[in-house]
């Protein structure tokens, strides 16, 4: 602002791309109440706000956590006839998921469809593990079938989101055939594949497939394993005969 502040001094009038970097400086530091303050300044100014600079500041808002103020803008938007962009509604949906929003992101990507969008491979993904993470899998699904029929090939991160939300209700003879889909469709399983699966079958006590999945792969523990394994074997040490999962 001390730069915009001295252009005034100096009688220069900033220009829209000037405003527009002025806000975006304002967002990027989570100053969201200047940066709307200056909007307001535009239109005083006789200056219109554009999609960039309204967009500029809804992603802000998500950023902060500020989805009243993120919508509100949105309405602003809409009220002035100007159309959402990919990027807005991206920023939309990312905040609703991180505030665990997971009905109102989808909601907001069906609209996004709607107006004849096209969400990318990664906003898919994050509905689907905040889904997940709720424990809607049946959910998680149908937004995968849904990329499918809209022509995405979903990745080895989206259905390692799949995986996870699976092996963390315990329903690994689903996380299993849902790995042999993977590689029916030619998608090469990561390491993070399939410790996701030997955490999940060391946690619900399944030490046979265990082995087997370790001896298949030829797989190292990494640390986030190892952990997770000891600490099972510590809980159920008391609750059931030894078995080695070694």
């Amino acid at each position: 602002m001390d730069t915009y502040q001295q252009m005034l001094k100096q009688g220069v009038e900033p220009d829209l791309i000037t405003y527009n970097t002025l806000v975006n400086g304002l967002c990027k530091s989570g100053d969201l109440g200047e940066a709307r303050k200056l909007i307001h300044v535009m239109v005083e100014k006789g200056l219109k706000p554009d999609k960039i600079t309204y967009t500029t500041v809804i992603d802000g808002c998500c950023k902060e956590g500020d989805l009243d103020g993120a919508f509100e803008i949105k309405k602003v938007m809409v009220d002035n006839n100007i159309e959402l962009d990919d990027v807005a509604y991206t920023a939309l949906i990312t905040g609703l998921c991180r505030q665990g929003r997971t009905v109102d992101a989808e909601r907001i990507l069906t609209e996004m469809l709607n107006v004849g969008l096209k969400p990318d491979d990664p906003i898919y993904t994050v509905v689907i593990d905040g889904f997940c993470k709720k424990g809607d899998i049946k959910m998680g699904f149908k937004l995968l079938r849904q990329m499918q029929s809209n022509g995405h090939a979903p990745n080895v991160i989206t259905y390692n989101v799949l995986l996870h939300g699976l092996c963390r209700q315990g329903q690994m003879r689903n996380a299993e055939m849902l790995l042999q889909a993977m590689l029916n469709l030619g998608l090469n399983p990561d390491d993070i594949t399939y410790n996701i699966l030997l955490e999940g079958h060391c946690k619900h006590g399944n030490p046979d497939e265990y082995d087997k999945l370790r001896g298949e792969m030829g797989l190292v523990h990494d640390y986030a394993t190892y952990t997770s394994l000891v600490g099972s074997l510590s809980r159920s040490s008391k609750r059931q005969p030894k078995k080695s999962f070694m």
